[in-house]
């Protein structure tokens, strides 16, 4: 299964892009589909098409091809999917001496529409009836969130209700006092397959079928961001395989006059965006060229896709995840131990370490991860730090306390 993501700063034309590669694939004879998780779906206005929850055929110009393509509608499985939960969440809430009303507001969990979004992707994905799914994802700092929660509500699901209190029968009604064991036990259940749902779409996310494409227009502000969306992508270990930017300003050849000179103009300007994106990163770029009518329809995806892909596959990603990499060793207490994580980091990042128990925490403009350290350094100290162009080096020590036993 292949599963490719398009996102980027709003209004760069990551739909129209999402859209015109879809066609492309299902062109080449693909069994394709093209689903939105935008809050503001345009999926069905870049198709020209009328969509819903349900995919629907879309014919791909007269080429006798069709995709499919669907708009999540996450009103819908937050009133459906989530109820059950919530109704287990409250439960437990109320077990533990919160009110009916106090239990009501905290099981309204922050994100839930954008996690049901990426769990709806995963079920179509999952149902066999296409080999690549094509997702048009919300504005950056949106995918950013959505792409981060599997592993986040993970984490905080194993510290408040770890899986080894789950799986025993009994031990949460033992735990609230309630001779209703029957109860408790299907609210362990349900807590039970989140943790399941939630690792399927970790995995999904950190799949080597799935990459991110990453779309811009050729601007200082639109690239700035962009580099900070790789490196956050590369914190969750996100595989990005390729940057497009599109609405590059043609070239006006050998014109003459006011709007030729505008046009060379601010096409230097764009070429120097573009230089220092390419100088950052060892991506491909692809470019687009701005164009004079707006791409609607199967027929002019087409060939905006055969602008932007040429005789290449649309699908091709030879990026890889960042790694992460241990080095060093020994037996004695001045041994010295590396952690080296591949993290692309941009000149401007803010970037800040703190051991947690058993995990390092990366923070980098804000944005925080939980690194779970290999047992070897858990029982080291943390003794300096170093950030390159390359990535994060951190440095160990053997901790006198811990490290005998």
């Amino acid at each position: 299964m292949r599963i490719l993501l398009f996102t980027g700063k709003g209004g760069v034309g990551k739909t129209t892009l999402a859209a015109a590669t879809a066609a492309r694939v299902a062109r080449d004879g693909g069994k394709v589909l093209a689903v939105s998780t935008d809050p503001a779906h345009s999926l069905a206005d870049a198709l020209a098409a009328r969509l819903d929850a349900h995919p629907r055929e879309v014919r791909v110009g007269d080429t006798g091809a069709v995709l499919h393509a669907a708009e999540v509608q996450t009103r819908g499985l937050v009133d459906g999917t989530w109820r059950e939960l919530r109704e287990h969440l409250g439960t437990l809430l109320r077990g533990a001496g919160i009110g009916e009303v106090d239990s009501e507001e905290l099981t309204v969990l922050p994100g839930v529409e954008d996690l049901l979004a990426l769990a709806e992707v995963h079920r179509l994905a999952t149902s066999g009836l296409w080999d690549t799914v094509i997702v048009d994802c919300g504005p950056t700092a949106e995918t950013l969130r959505l792409l981060a929660l599997p592993e986040s509500l993970a984490g905080y699901l194993e510290r408040l209700f770890p899986a080894h209190r789950r799986a025993v029968r009994g031990l949460l009604a033992g735990i609230a006092g309630s001779d209703q064991v029957e109860r408790w036990d299907s609210v362990a259940d349900g807590l039970g397959r989140l943790a399941e749902q939630l690792a399927e779409l970790k995995d999904m996310l950190t799949d080597p079928g799935t990459s991110v494409r990453l779309v811009l227009t050729p601007e200082s502000v639109v690239a700035a961001e962009t580099r900070r969306t790789l490196t956050a992508l590369a914190l969750q270990r996100i595989r990005v395989d390729g940057l497009i930017a599109n609405r590059v300003v043609p070239q006006p050849g050998s014109a003459r006059g006011a709007a030729a000179g505008w046009l060379r103009t601010r096409r230097k300007e764009q070429e120097k965006v573009l230089d220092a994106i390419r100088a950052a990163t060892e991506l491909p770029l692809r470019t687009v060229e701005h164009r004079a009518g707006e791409p609607v329809g199967t027929e002019q995806l087409l060939e905006l896709g055969a602008e932007l892909y040429g005789d290449g596959d649309p699908l091709a990603a030879e990026a890889a995840v960042p790694e992460m990499r241990v080095g060093g060793g020994g037996k004695s207490l001045d041994s010295e131990y590396t952690l080296r994580i591949g993290l692309p980091l941009h000149p401007e990042a803010e970037l800040d370490l703190a051991r947690i128990g058993s995990e390092l925490a990366i923070t980098v403009d804000g944005r925080r991860r939980l690194v779970a350290l290999p047992a070897v350094l858990q029982r080291c100290v943390v003794t300096s730090a170093a950030a390159g162009d390359d990535g994060l080096t951190v440095r160990f020590r053997p901790d006198p306390d811990l490290w005998m036993r």
